[in-house]
This record gives structure tokens, sequence and C-alpha cells, in this order.
């Protein structure tokens, strides 16, 4: 196991980002079989970096761009598992939706690292 903690850098407000939302979807159904959807959103700090940066993707029917971010936060980010969608973060103005999650708690208790994709705002643009 590592002996590097790296806890202090990681909750330091001169190197975290307290701008950060996310948004989860929960899903339960009742015994009358109807589904109920609960929304709820939630501040938190983390440590956000760029991984691929922005790529201009051009197909036959316009052209997209795709981004990832990795956020190292305390805060149990999901990618989804039953009654719950993949965690939606809103950082910097735009929506990413957690695609993988990664426990890093030998590197500080209770920490992880999510993998965020962009979210597109409609679809292939032209």
């Amino acid at each position: 196991m590592p002996w590097l903690d790296v806890s202090s850098v990681l909750l330091d407000p001169m190197f975290a980002d307290n701008t950060l939302t996310v948004t989860r979807n929960s899903q339960t159904v009742g015994n009358d079989g109807l589904a109920t959807l609960a929304i709820v959103t939630t501040p938190f700090i983390g440590v956000v970096t760029s991984i691929s940066g922005s790529v201009l993707n051009r197909v036959a029917e316009g052209e997209y761009i795709t981004d990832t971010i990795m956020i190292h936060t305390k805060y149990r980010l999901t990618d989804g598992q039953l009654g719950l969608t993949a965690d939606i973060i809103n950082w910097g103005g735009v929506s990413w939706a957690v695609t993988n999650v990664n426990s890093y708690s030998t590197y500080g208790s209770g920490f992880i690292s999510a993998v965020c994709t962009l979210k597109p705002l409609s679809g292939v643009a032209s």
C-alpha cells in the first residue's frame, strides 16, 4: 500500500473546485407498480482535470465535439446502479455524465476517481 496520502492536497481550497454540483436520479417502484422518480442536486468539492480535451468529430451527418474530464473527490459518485442512473455533473456551465468510477482510497481515505464525458447539447449538429 502506498505511503503517500494526498488528502490534504485534494481538499486544499487552493487546489480543489467547490463549484461542482451533482444531479442524481433515483427511481423506485411502489406496490401499485408505478415508478416514482426523485431528482436531487447536491454541491460537492473535487479536483477536476482534463483527460482528452475537446475533440472535433466529423461524420457524414455533421460534426460534434466530445470531451472527457476526471474528478477526484470524496463524494460517492455513481456511474449507475440498481435504481439509479449515472450521475450528471455540472461544472463550468456544462453537463457531464459519470461513465466510470474507481476507488483511490489507497491514496487517501474515501477518495474516488470518476471519468465524466461531455453531454451533448442536442445531438449531432451540422
